[in-house]
């Protein structure tokens, strides 16, 4: 590939990117108040989105925190929500088959949901590539390191009152479920995933609820669909 050609791939990345940044930036903010909240620093949330990308694994981190959860427990629930990577990466790794490891690893290293599903949708849609679907990740990941740096210093400079912080997770949440029930399938997955998690929570399975919550609301889902003829 030419510079030319680079260049072109970067441009087709950056459109492509365009809506995970603009959602990144409305959710990156208030995850960066959040972590202000718990008393991290600028340069500390920065460096924790650069080396821990996860952006359900830092709401969770401050809001488990500011709710007095054990360190060993906060550890082992963020583990347990990001094991979906795993599954990412597996999906992915036929695109990576002739690239060097070096550029594997840079790719695996920085998916998340929504670069995972547009990449998946360019790779068997259009003629996509490792550079194209690696400047994907970076696009993002960057617009998400800017403004949860950003969200830090404004939460230094408000002092943001604890209560409010720990509510942060939850409301962001909220809003995006709410715009993502677009169908009868997706309605059926929120009820019985919440279902799952109360569950969970009521019979002190705090670590693993949101892993079990989520796999039952996607098996009622699919259970649904197929009673329907959907699936």
């Amino acid at each position: 590939m030419n510079a030319l050609q680079h260049i072109t791939a970067i441009k087709e990345a950056f459109i492509a990117a365009l809506p995970i940044v603009f959602g990144y930036v409305a959710i990156g903010v208030p995850c960066g108040i959040l972590s202000a909240s718990i008393g991290l620093s600028p340069l500390q949330v920065l460096i924790m989105c650069v080396l821990f990308y996860s952006g359900t694994g830092q709401f969770m981190l401050p809001n488990m925190y500011l709710a007095g959860t054990p360190l060993p427990s906060i550890i082992a629930s963020i583990a347990l929500v990001n094991l979906r990577q795993m599954l990412y990466s597996a999906s992915l790794s036929p695109y990576a088959a002739n690239v060097s490891p070096a550029r594997a690893i840079l790719f695996a290293g920085n998916v998340t949901d929504e670069s995972f599903g547009i990449n998946m949708t360019k790779f068997k849609t259009q003629d996509w590539d490792i550079t194209r679907a690696t400047w994907v990740n970076i696009f993002s990941q960057t617009s998400w390191t800017i403004s949860g740096v950003v969200g830090c210093v404004i939460g230094g400079a408000l002092s943001l009152p604890l209560p409010v912080a720990s509510f942060a997770m939850t409301s962001v949440f909220i809003c995006l479920l709410a715009l993502a029930l677009g169908t009868r399938d997706d309605i059926v997955a929120a009820i019985f995933a919440g279902i799952g998690v109360i569950g969970c929570k009521l019979l002190g399975l705090n670590g693993p609820a949101i892993i079990v919550g989520s796999l039952i609301g996607l098996m009622a889902a699919c259970l649904y669909a197929r009673a329907r003829g959907s699936l």
